[in-house]
């Protein structure tokens, strides 16, 4: 298969002309990490897609500037049969290239400095530090010994033998780094603690934090501390897992906030909105009340959100289009008003404090913001 014109097409789409990153892009046969993949049809059901019996097609997908959903819920693409339906969130993918480009620039890599890739996934971000760094500077680690065993025999098929290890780096983070860049999402306080045990003095970390966009980037002084800032750049990633799958959802508190009147009904000032991807509200939202899980759906013109949360809060908000929507709320918080008090304040000030922050992160992994007068903490107890 001529894989290296559409590697190279990929190369030139997500690095410039001068970087760095160029050369590995283009010379990383990025299908051969990812043979099986769940792919969504028109009625949203997962469809399996296996690469050899479409040739064209995996060429299509691999070199394409997306991430490709490896494992939905304990299903891995690599044990499915066709017409399995797997049930739950992704768990696994292959990181759209553009994105693992943009957190190895963030994680500052030099000759000579070992790496954490913390999240292997399909292999890819390995596969490019690799290339860039040699072998010999690259640990890649993920919970899941299955990704870990089939990265380590494809990459080493391609002629890369980097470190590849099996732990939960929520307990225990194996080594010492001078660079750790995370293609997980890391929960504030605990959820970070071992990562940031885990990196040398001086050394610095490019990661997102769970259940919001924004990228952490900082470098760890004398004291432990790691000193940096929010940059101005977003990402997506799945949160990191100690097990085999995530929690159940909150299922039962989703299924009230569809049909409860609850504690109280009013009006809501803005149009509903899918919270989940309006990355900076839902960012923001974290920050001011943590552990939010959003919903969305449509029905028609019809448009509902909803937000729950561990501790029985719920909401639900519903409108025809851009109408002001029929508000429902119960539990101990408000969680809609939380949310139209950020609505606030962005038309007020025309932007949030996020982008941009300072930030320090203690060695008990609480994450300290500030902005101006802004001051904020997340992973606090």
């Amino acid at each position: 298969m001529n894989w290296e014109s559409k590697a190279s097409a990929l190369a030139d789409q997500v690095t410039d002309p001068d970087s760095r990153w160029l050369a590995p892009v283009a010379r990383v046969a990025r299908h051969e990490l990812v043979p099986r993949w769940w792919d969504v049809d028109d009625s949203g059901r997962w469809v399996l897609r296996d690469g050899p019996s479409e040739p064209e097609a995996w060429l299509d997908a691999a070199y394409a500037d997306r991430s490709l959903i490896t494992r939905v819920g304990t299903l891995h693409a690599d044990h499915a049969e066709p017409g399995d339906q797997p049930e739950g969130l992704p768990t696994s993918s292959a990181t759209m290239p553009s994105l693992v480009v943009r957190m190895l620039r963030h994680g500052r890599l030099g000759d000579g400095l070992s790496l954490l890739d913390l999240g292997t996934g399909a292999g890819g971000l390995t596969a490019y530090a690799c290339r860039r760094l040699g072998d010999e500077h690259v640990t890649s680690l993920d919970v899941d010994p299955y990704l870990v065993s089939a990265a380590r025999v494809r990459l080493a098929d391609m002629g890369y033998r980097p470190e590849v290890i099996t732990a939960d780096a929520t307990e225990g983070v194996p080594g010492s780094y001078d660079r750790i860049v995370c293609t997980v999402a890391l929960a504030p306080g605990p959820g970070l603690r071992a990562v940031l045990a885990a990196l040398e003095p001086g050394g610095r970390i490019a990661t997102t934090l769970a259940r919001t966009s924004l990228i952490i980037t900082g470098w760890k002084d004398r004291n432990g501390d790691v000193v940096g800032q929010v940059e101005r750049d977003m990402a997506g990633f799945m949160l990191t897992r100690s097990g085999d799958d995530y929690p159940p959802a909150l299922a039962e508190l989703f299924a009230l906030a569809r049909g409860a009147d609850g504690d109280e009904a009013g009006t809501g000032r803005y149009p509903v909105l899918d919270v989940a991807n309006a990355w900076e509200l839902r960012s923001m939202l974290e920050v001011t009340a943590p552990g939010v899980e959003p919903g969305y759906e449509t029905s028609g013109r019809t448009r509902t959100a909803y937000l729950v949360h561990p501790d029985g809060s719920w909401a639900r908000a519903s409108a025809e289009w851009t109408d002001p929507p029929t508000v429902h709320q119960g539990g101990p918080q408000r969680l809609w008003s939380a949310l139209e008090r950020i609505r606030n304040r962005l038309n007020a000030e025309g932007s949030l404090p996020l982008l941009g922050a300072r930030v320090r992160i203690t060695p008990d992994g609480v994450c300290h913001l500030s902005r101006g007068r802004w001051r904020a903490s997340m992973g606090a107890r």
